[in-house]
């Protein structure tokens, strides 16, 4: 089996329309243009043979790598200790808020320096169009080389020439790589600049010294004064600025849309079939983003999803006849068909690699809670909204109230079939409640008697039904004894004090059962069969939620350890993938947005609760 790189030893990073991954041995491994949901270019975290990459590294075995970013920005640099010197490169994407640059153009600027001794570093570049399936022709001329692929130009400029390397066409894939050969002594740099166009699209300018250093610093300056904006100054400071950075780089820009994650098929299970792709935009998770990037202060990033939901309630219904879709595109369209792409390995033959997902097609009834309590957290809807949003959004309300007792499908987008979902009907109640608030705060036209009845009806059912006194603890679907940790947010969202009997009992059953090492599974799907083979790992957004659970429950000392133990879980970088597996190695798509916006609430919750008790004594 080919070598592949742990998950976690990797680096983010982007312009605001894509992003990609370095690897702390130097390879752009991961890498779609020109957005996010694009097909790859660089794909051999999938397909180590057929995916294509970008790497430069020491041309040594004795090599000792360190990677970190630029204080407080989106700058990566990995270090290379060699016994004959020390080299560095240093990857960043330039942010251009230009409106006149082109949304197919995206600049991956490479830099290389020596800051001691002499060192010489290959360099390669693979690409592999349409995940591995199209072929490319090359045009190369000294220092400048363009593979041309299908309806899009990947173009290389360099400091140092470079030269073809590889057979045409391998396999009947890909086409002529590109490679290089660079020598350099303290003091010394050179940069490589990759670059994405239409075809036939302007090449770029001739790297210089002068031109690399312009950019990074205006790179380091953007980055800078985004972050300046935050209002947290808590005990964690560098890891809610790191999450920070991590979902401004998982927001795409044009639309103000956030994605789920920035890769796909990075597996649950190494060897299982949980491979899905999360580079889309779910209504529940962005919604929760709003909340989060409003509490840290960045208003101008909330308003602009919040501008991009009220479009998805206001357009055309999806072809399932619900007024919202669970997921969808960055630019708002809802077609995501879900393709196995058969030729891909998988990561560590973790297949199959799905593209798209299925479950957009899903019924999931909690998103409408999660997108009244996104739509509803501003000092001013009046503004934000108008009367024309007021309607749209009172009529998916009126709709809400005669179609919320439904089985759906959950939050963890389960294949096994529709169940009565605790969770579900808490996100209804809090959709209905949330409505009731804003009609009275800002009196406006609304049904408020009808839509508060159904409100009540549904706290009145799961008290009822949500509720297992067998368990003495609330549900993951009524008649069921399964515990579910999504059921963690229920005090987070008003629907329950953080401190009733009722509440503490639960917290209490899901530490028995689903907290290993303050740690927290989803459910237990042998208890609970989700329709796929395989288990997973623990969950790192659960693990999060479960210490602003403690926090809120006044579990002070509990959750301080539970939060600090689960830092240490963060890769070299500060980043989290999905899930923490067995051994603590972490697995599924990478970096997550769920789990770093819960990390920055955890903080939050725990520092305000913690300074509440710090005045009490």
């Amino acid at each position: 089996m080919p070598e592949y790189p742990p998950i976690a030893h990797h680096g983010l990073i982007g312009d605001l329309q894509t992003t990609a991954l370095v690897s702390a041995t130097g390879a752009v491994d991961w890498f779609c243009a020109p957005r996010v949901d694009s097909p790859s270019i660089f794909a051999s975290l999938l397909d180590q043979e057929r995916g294509g990459h970008f790497t430069i590294a020491p041309a040594l075995d004795d090599v000792t790598v360190r990677q970190l970013y630029l204080p407080d920005t989106a700058v990566l640099i990995t270090r290379f200790l060699t016994p004959d010197g020390v080299g560095e490169v240093v990857d960043f994407m330039p942010v251009s808020t230009h409106p006149d640059v082109p949304t197919d153009r995206h600049r991956l600027v490479r830099a290389l320096r020596v800051v001691r001794g002499t060192l010489t570093f290959d360099v390669r570049c693979a690409p592999r169009f349409d995940y591995g399936r199209a072929p490319h022709t090359l045009t190369l001329d000294g220092h400048a080389a363009t593979f041309h692929g299908p309806g899009l130009d990947v173009h290389l400029r360099s400091s140092v020439p470079l030269e073809a390397d590889g057979p045409e066409g391998p396999d009947g894939r890909g086409g002529r790589d590109v490679r290089a050969t660079v020598t350099l002594t303290q003091g010394q740099t050179a940069g490589i600049v990759l670059e994405t166009s239409a075809p036939g699209g302007a090449a770029p300018e001739p790297v210089t010294e002068q031109a690399l250093d312009a950019e990074l610093e205006a790179t380091r300056v953007f980055w800078h004064r985004w972050i300046r904006r935050c209002r947290y100054r808590g005990r964690w400071q560098n890891m809610v600025n790191r999450s920070a950075i991590t979902l401004k780089l998982l927001i795409y820009a044009p639309s103000g849309a956030p994605v789920a994650a920035a890769t796909m098929g990075l597996p649950e299970q190494i060897g299982g079939e949980r491979n899905w792709d999360y580079r889309y935009t779910w209504i529940r998770d962005a919604s929760f983003s709003v909340r989060v990037l409003l509490d840290l202060g960045y208003v101008e990033e909330a308003d602009a999803f919040r501008r991009w939901l009220g479009d998805r309630f206001r357009g055309p219904r999806p072809p399932g006849g619900e007024p919202m879709q669970i997921m969808y595109r960055v630019d708002g369209d809802p077609r995501l068909p879900e393709e196995v792409l058969g030729h891909l390995s998988g990561y560590r033959d973790s297949f199959p690699v799905r593209a798209g997902n299925g479950a957009a097609d899903q019924l999931q009834l909690d998103i409408y809670g999660e997108f009244a309590y996104a739509m509803t957290h501003s000092p001013d809807l009046a503004e934000l909204a108008g009367y024309e949003g007021w309607k749209g959004f009172a009529a998916l309300l009126d709709w809400l109230a005669g179609h919320w007792d439904r089985p759906d499908e959950g939050i963890w987008e389960t294949r096994g079939g529709r169940k009565d979902f605790t969770y579900s009907r808490v996100m209804c109640w809090v959709a209905l409640d949330r409505g009731i608030r804003l009609a009275t705060q800002y009196a406006r036209p609304a049904d408020i008697p009808h839509w508060t009845a159904q409100r009540d009806a549904i706290l009145v059912q799961v008290m009822e039904r949500g509720w297992n006194p067998e368990r003495g603890a609330f549900v993951q679907h009524y008649d069921s004894a399964v515990l579910d940790a999504s059921l963690l947010l229920m005090p987070r969202v008003g629907f329950i004090s953080p401190r009733a009997p009722s509440w503490l009992a639960t917290l209490d059953a899901m530490d028995r059962e689903l907290v290993i090492d303050s740690l927290v599974h989803r459910y237990n799907p042998e208890a609970s069969p989700d329709g796929l083979r395989g288990s997973e790992g623990t969950f790192s957004l659960c693990s999060f939620l479960y210490v602003e659970a403690l926090a809120r429950a006044g579990r002070l000392e509990q959750a301080r350890y539970a939060m600090d133990k689960m830092l240490t879980y963060a890769n070299h970088v500060g980043l989290f993938a999905e899930e923490i597996g067995p051994t603590g190695e972490q697995l599924g798509n990478f970096p997550q947005a769920f789990t770093h916006l819960a990390l920055i609430t955890a903080a939050l919750a725990l520092d305000e609760e913690l300074d509440k008790a710090a005045d009490r004594d």
